[in-house]
């Protein structure tokens, strides 16, 4: 497997599971899916190659599916809130204060926060911003983790006075018998 799918892959594991309304709530988690994009990003590398992974690598590969993460679950939340609605609050999608003293400053920001939340460009912008941040750290963290726990061992070293093959190949003949 390249570098490209595993990205591609793991990034879609991000994006697709944080757009989902009830199981994105698992970001709350130490943002359990942007981390688990790395994760399974530094798995697919490591399966790919039969050189133990780098951490650099691991890395890398994480920090790249944060970005496709981030792509993708922007992909999938704008038509997801053009089906379910907005998730602003009830029906008349606005925050309701009640007859609570509320100081004045409180009261534009709430109003504030309300024009925004029912802009849908805004809203994408701000989301595809927040997990752009957020995959850039800790889908990175989560291709270091993963590129540590999934790391094959090396292969043994050759012992020594061991005759190895030469760069072309070749036929292994075996020495002259000892003179009698």
């Amino acid at each position: 497997m390249t570098r490209t799918h595993a990205v591609l892959i793991g990034g879609g594991f991000n994006g697709v599971l944080s757009a989902l309304p009830i199981i994105g709530a698992a970001n709350c988690l130490c943002c359990l899916w942007v981390v688990g994009g790395g994760v399974v990003t530094a798995w697919l590398l490591q399966q790919g190659q039969a050189a133990p992974l780098e951490l650099g690598e691991g890395a890398i590969g994480g920090l790249l599916a944060g970005v496709v993460g981030a792509v993708v679950y922007t992909l999938v939340w704008v038509p997801l809130q053009l089906l379910l609605g907005s998730m602003t609050g009830g029906p008349a999608g606005g925050f309701e204060i009640g007859d609570v003293d509320v100081p004045p400053e409180m009261l534009q920001m709430v109003e504030a926060m309300e024009q925004i939340m029912n802009n849908p460009p805004l809203m994408a912008l701000m989301g595809f911003v927040v997990m752009l941040v957020a995959g850039l750290v800790f889908s990175t963290v989560g291709g270091l983790l993963g590129a540590f726990f999934f790391r094959r061992a090396a292969p043994p070293a050759a012992p020594e006075g061991a005759h190895t093959l030469p760069a072309g190949g070749g036929d292994i003949v075996p020495p002259p018998p000892p003179p009698v």
